[in-house]
């Protein structure tokens, strides 16, 4: 039986001791953690007692989105990310990352990799999820050589790569009632946590490059692993030259925003990018916006946003960024601090969020 699920308090030790609980000799299971913290939040159920489903091929999605930008080169160097410096995950996300780059090609999202190289994709996100359901998501509970209690979803089934056994269980963990209310709950707290652990590890797996060097946490998780110019140019052109929160217009020193940010969600779609004048950026940083911030973003118009992603290749995500602002308000307790505007910050206070 796992412990209770609605207890935030034991959850959260029990995901310390997952990060305290040996050396490892890859990240694979902090990204499978940061994945599914990220996934908790855009999956919080409207009944907090309630067991959700997570679907394999979107957690091999967000793994693959994890370590797409972290395996460019830093400093001219490729970094490893396991003790023998190979691995599955890694070399099917090179061998994408081969098929839709060149030296003079601009970085890209992994949503645009998918659509340039849909085949090449397939073949990746398929041979990742067997890894992951035979590796991490199978020992990822598992804290020393003993025997152990699952706290997060039944894992009797895992440690295979069979498609039969993976599609006999619905291509799916089911996360215990209560777990991925809790868990989104605690992700602003825990999910900075094992990003530290993931940094940790790569730099110990890369001492001889990092020792005294660059800033790897910026490297690995920085909101500006990837330019925004064309997005920033394609909102522009289609709502006016203005900064989204005060309406200044931009005349020079123009920013893209996350309207939610990047530190809570990573969601780099055009959904979640406006523009911003420079002040209101700075004091926005990464606070959460108040909740008729995030309904004017989505109020743009999914249709207008959708064909405007597609007119520049670049993804637009909406669904996502409406189920992660619903996850995100919904578990937030009411003293968090929303941003209002420039110098203007409150209590989020009891709200009613419905978003259309």
């Amino acid at each position: 039986m796992p412990p209770p699920s609605d207890d935030p308090l034991t959850l959260g030790q029990r995901l310390v001791a997952v990060l305290e609980g040996g050396q490892r000799v890859a990240t694979y299971k902090l990204a499978v953690m940061v994945a599914l913290l990220d996934l908790a939040v855009e999956n919080v159920p409207e009944d907090p007692d309630a067991p959700v489903s997570i679907n394999l091929d979107t957690l091999a999605d967000r793994v693959m989105e994890g370590y797409w930008r972290q395996l460019r080169p830093l400093d001219g160097h490729d970094l490893r990310q396991s003790n023998d410096g190979r691995g599955v995950v890694f070399t099917q996300i090179t061998r994408l990352r081969e098929a839709v780059t060149s030296p003079r090609s601009r970085e890209v999202p992994l949503d645009t990799a998918a659509l340039l190289a849909p085949d090449v994709y397939a073949d990746a996100r398929l041979t990742i999820k067997k890894n992951l359901v035979r590796y991490p998501l199978k020992l990822l509970q598992r804290v020393g050589s003993g025997s152990y209690d699952c706290f997060l979803y039944d894992d009797s089934w895992l440690g295979t790569d069979s498609t039969r056994v993976i599609d006999a269980h619905g291509n799916s963990i089911e996360l215990f009632p209560g777990v991925c209310h809790t868990l989104a709950r605690l992700a602003p707290l825990v999910k900075p946590a094992f990003q530290l652990a993931w940094v940790e590890d790569v730099r110990r797996m890369n001492k001889n490059l990092l020792d005294d060097g660059p800033d790897l946490a910026h490297h690995l998780f920085g909101s500006d692993r990837i330019s925004l110019t064309r997005p920033g140019i394609a909102l522009a052109d289609t709502f006016g030259n203005a900064c989204f929160y005060c309406d200044t217009t931009l005349r020079s020193g123009r920013h893209v925003d996350h309207v939610l940010p990047w530190s809570r969600v990573g969601i780099d779609g055009l959904t979640n990018l406006v523009l911003s004048c420079p002040a209101c950026n700075s004091s926005k940083s990464d606070i959460l916006p108040a909740t008729d911030l995030v309904t004017r973003a989505l109020d743009r118009g999914r249709t207008t946003l959708d064909d405007l992603a597609e007119s520049i290749n670049w993804p637009s995500q909406f669904d996502r960024v409406r189920s992660a602002a619903h996850g995100l308000y919904l578990t937030q307790p009411p003293t968090t601090p929303v941003w209002l505007g420039a110098k203007s910050i409150s209590p989020l206070g009891t709200v009613d969020i419905v978003w259309r």
